[in-house]
């Protein structure tokens, strides 16, 4: 959980330092510096406002535990924060080159108006959402305990990383390739949004609220393959195969654990669970690399239309020529009619 816990507040942490970056240093180079301190007022109560948000998830979890329905409400969040966490990661990709001049042209619509109530909205709501999404995520990847994710070393390395990272970019003293930062991190949280939805298939199958396509002779839901001989999703798990077997697995059920929390590993999926984790990581590569490769493929003929595309080229290229050459000519003409005594000189 730790490590889930550092990525994703590392991320989310790091949009919310660039965006109210970006709106810092455009108002200093406006001139209007004396504003910066409602900006990060702003932010400062979006950061509030969101262990509020904390404090009142964390109330509506343990309600739903002392009423006994948390199995419901724990795959319900592993389900939604996936498609949280896929929406994030699809839109942060669409973002571009022109992602600092829309927040600009956001803040300059603020100075004409010239209303400091707009502007701290406006930071309150971009650090709002992203805490909001850090709280949302924590009480999946922890189970409901939101409080232990909060106070995990992960969450404050991440804040740290984030923090860090966002004043070396801002000041300049190194050359930061945000870019790979973000790619790096849109890997890990494609994957741990996989394993968040497999694990929400499975504690639905748990719970026999979905049933499954492979089904052993006894009626129970079928594993199409089992490796706890390779890694034990839990110590557990190992000390059982140790007891069945004699054997030990060749990784062990500490490691198990590990994988399980960070990527949803399990050792003996059911079908629904595999093909889940497959098709959603096939469905993000394909959404996630689309458009670079119909660029390319547009920007660049192929190897067979090559030939096509000079030939076309070069007629385009001849008829270009002769209109070029009948046009010289025709003037001329023109000019040796209109002045006699130059036609006959030349």
């Amino acid at each position: 959980m730790d490590l889930q816990a550092f990525i994703i507040t590392f991320r989310e942490a790091l949009e919310a330092l660039l965006i109210v970056g970006v709106i810092v240093a455009y108002l200093t180079k406006m001139n209007h510096a004396h504003w910066n301190k409602w900006v990060w007022f702003g932010a400062f109560l979006a950061l509030v406002s969101s262990f509020g948000a904390a404090f009142l998830f964390q109330v509506v979890l343990t309600g739903y535990e002392m009423m006994g329905s948390q199995n419901y409400l724990r795959f319900s969040i592993m389900l939604a924060s996936c498609a949280l966490l896929t929406h994030m990661i699809l839109f942060m990709a669409k973002q571009n080159a022109a992602f600092q001049e829309r927040v600009e042209a956001k803040v300059g619509a603020i100075l004409t108006a010239g209303s400091i109530a707009n502007l701290i909205v406006h930071s309150y709501l971009v650090v709002l959402r992203e805490g909001v999404e850090t709280v949302f995520f924590f009480a999946a990847i922890s189970g409901g305990d939101i409080q232990k994710a909060l106070t995990s070393w992960g969450a404050l390395l991440g804040l740290i990383a984030a923090g860090v990272l966002a004043w070396y970019f801002f000041r300049g003293a190194r050359r930061i390739s945000l870019s790979a930062f973000f790619r790096a991190t849109t890997v890990l949280l494609v994957l741990i949004a996989a394993g968040l939805l497999v694990q929400g298939i499975g504690v639905m199958q748990d719970m026999k609220l979905i049933g499954s396509l492979y089904r052993t002779p006894g009626g129970e839901i079928g594993e199409i393959y089992n490796i706890t001989w390779l890694m034990p999703e839990h110590p557990q798990d190992e000390i059982h195969y140790i007891r069945d077997t004699g054997e030990k697995p060749l990784i062990s059920g500490q490691v198990g654990i590990f994988f399980k929390a960070f990527l949803g590993y399990t050792q003996a999926p059911s079908l629904e669970e595999f093909a889940a984790y497959w098709l959603y990581l096939l469905t993000m590569y394909v959404l996630l690399t689309r458009r670079p490769k119909e660029a390319g493929r547009l920007a660049e003929p192929t190897e067979a239309a090559r030939p096509v595309a000079q030939a076309v080229v070069g007629r385009t290229t001849a008829a270009s020529t002769a209109t070029s050459t009948s046009q010289k000519a025709a003037a001329s003409a023109t000019a040796a009619q209109d002045n006699p005594r130059a036609s006959a000189w030349s």
